[in-house]
């Protein structure tokens, strides 16, 4: 091939000409000027790699970063993040809260995982950062949670539209990966002015409850109140399956202060409305109440550490540990006289493993305690009768409370032990008037349904229907404990006495010797209900030494596991 070039070219470029032409077309190539005059020339060697053959050689990769169009959307999410008005921000310190931003690093920190709908209401003509409300997914404690927190400084977290359908969202995936749930609140309710839309659709605000009522039983639902939690808002937390309120902070009710007063005329604060202390002592609403944002996570942590991720799932367990009183000391906590009041968490501290213990909901129903504990590193709940309260006795709120809990421990496959010292369901035209027998048949129907294995242990009394409350031996337990200053009688011996008896008492005109004779009675009819009678005729399985009682459980609780029961085939029971 001969290629021409202009008469100007050097031998040099000729040559790089030649090179470049011979190893394109793969043949000789000789390069003349415009005149014929031979400058160069150039071989073609088959055998030889040719520059169009060979790899190309590596070269540096270019420093690439973001384009304008990522810094663009970076600063966009930064801004989104600040969240609502600045002067809104600075109010938060001196309402003792955090900014909903920095709540969520409290909870999660290096384990938040993900956000979803950060550019919710991104278009609006309002600052509406996420429409106020921030929804994902996170690490906590070392269980993957779904979660959603309120942004107050966006319309004071209040609910609309978008808001609304990322909530929905969040709950509908949890029914999906059966992961738990946290609701950090702190919402105003339903934002009145945006209503149309969200407020009574079928996918709207009121599909909240519908997905709670779906959740529960299914994943714990744990609900944390931040701040005023008001009519649509209020519900969520008494639909989880534990709030947390935060003293001096937290609040619910179904209308605002103002809107009391408007409808009744009654003017109230919000503290005094629904506060923290109205609903842990007298609604029964919050089952626990922490100091500050802080012992709100602690409490939390607790709590989930006695919880399965959802209903297919066993309570985890962990290293068991001693209790922190010997056991050795629990008969002598125990009087022997049933009208003698002591406090039953000395005997509980006797049981369970050290530390282990949380009371829910102490200040309602304070006749009976309910309580997670782990005794060996099993968790199980506590249901107990309080002797240091009204003698134990069941009054309507105990029983209400202890029916709830028994249920929500049955969900989520938590065993159950009862600690049995109790003259029965209070009487009375008050308790009448409250509902005794209805919160009474309540608790109950959960006992007789609970299909988690129970221990119930005689302690002391067992008078009356509050043997059947407190699983006895009618009631499907897998084991029946008596402790040696156990009873178990229709009622204790001064009202049994008193129905019988009294007017053949009344015809003895000593007193010494009516004293006599009463105290006679006493004595014969505490025989008749003393625990070894009631062994004795294999009313209940054993009575053990006290101070063997914490192996003994250990050993029950292990063995029956596993234990299978089956209701029966119905759709569901009529009793709420």
């Amino acid at each position: 091939m001969r290629i021409k070039i202009s008469d100007d070219t050097t031998e040099t470029e000729a040559r790089a000409i030649a090179e470049a032409m011979a190893s394109q077309y793969r043949e000789d190539v000789t390069v003349v000027t415009d005149g014929g005059e031979e400058i160069s020339s150039a071989s073609y060697d088959g055998d030889a790699e040719t520059t169009a053959e060979a790899e190309p050689e590596a070269q540096p990769a270019a420093d690439l970063g973001p384009t304008e169009r990522e810094e663009l959307l970076l600063e966009e999410i930064e801004e989104i993040l600040e969240g609502g008005p600045e002067k809104y921000k600075e109010q938060l310190p001196e309402e003792g809260k955090l900014f909903v931003r920095d709540r969520i690093d409290l909870w999660f920190g290096d384990d938040f995982l993900f956000e979803d709908g950060r550019f919710a209401e991104f278009d609006a003509d309002d600052q509406l950062p996420a429409d106020g409300l921030i929804t994902g997914a996170a690490e906590f404690e070392g269980r993957d949670v779904h979660f959603m927190a309120n942004d107050y400084t966006v319309k004071r977290g209040s609910m609309a539209a978008k808001g609304v359908e990322k909530f929905l969202r969040m709950q509908q995936r949890a029914l999906k990966t059966g992961k738990p749930v946290l609701y950090l609140m702190d919402s105003s309710g339903g934002r009145i002015d945006q209503q149309t839309g969200f407020f009574a659709n079928r996918e709207g605000i009121g599909k909240y409850y519908y997905n709670h009522s779906m959740l529960s039983g299914r994943v714990p639902q744990i609900c944390v109140l931040y701040g005023p939690c008001i009519a649509g808002a209020a519900y969520t937390p008494v639909f989880a399956d534990f709030t947390v309120m935060v003293r001096d902070m937290s609040a619910m009710a179904i209308a605002s202060p103002r809107m009391v007063e408007m409808v009744t005329g009654e003017q109230i604060d919000l503290q005094e409305l629904g506060g923290p202390d109205v609903h842990a002592g007298y609604s029964g609403s919050a089952d626990l109440v922490a100091d500050d944002e802080e012992h709100a996570r602690e409490l939390v942590a607790k709590l989930m550490s006695y919880l399965p991720n959802n209903a297919d799932e066993k309570p985890p367990q962990t290293d068991g540990q001693a209790p922190a009183a010997s056991p050795e000391g629990i008969d002598a906590i125990v009087p022997q006289e049933p009208n003698k009041g002591y406090d039953m968490f000395d005997v509980i501290d006797r049981v369970v493993d050290a530390g282990s213990t949380l009371e829910l909901r102490p200040e309602f129903g304070k006749e009976i305690i309910t309580a997670f504990a782990r005794i060996d590193g099993r968790p199980v709940g506590i249901v107990a009768n309080q002797p240091a309260h009204r003698a134990g006795a069941i009054f309507p709120d105990a029983a209400e409370k202890a029916a709830q809990f028994i249920w929500t421990c049955d969900a989520y496959d938590v065993p159950l032990l009862y600690l049995c010292d109790t003259p029965g369901f209070m009487a009375g035209s008050q308790v009448e008037k409250d509902g005794i027998l209805e919160q009474g048949k309540k608790m109950i129907y959960a006992t007789s349904s609970a299909t988690v294995p129970k221990q119930s242990v005689v302690v002391r009394k067992a008078y009356g229907a509050g043997i059947y409350a407190m699983s006895g031996p009618a009631y499907d337990p897998e084991s029946v404990i008596g402790l040696p200053s156990g009873e178990i009688a229709i009622m204790g011996p001064e009202a049994a006495i008193n129905a019988v008896y009294a007017r053949k008492l009344a015809e003895i005109d000593d007193p010494d010797e009516r004293e006599r004779k009463e105290q006679e009675l006493r004595e014969e009819y505490r025989e008749d209900i003393d625990i070894h009678r009631m062994a004795s005729e294999v009313v209940i399985d054993e009575i053990v030494p006290p101070s063997s009682l914490r192996e003994e459980l250990t050993n029950r609780f292990a063995f029956y596991e596993t234990v299978e029961k089956d209701l029966p085939d119905k759709k569901h029971g009529t009793i709420l």
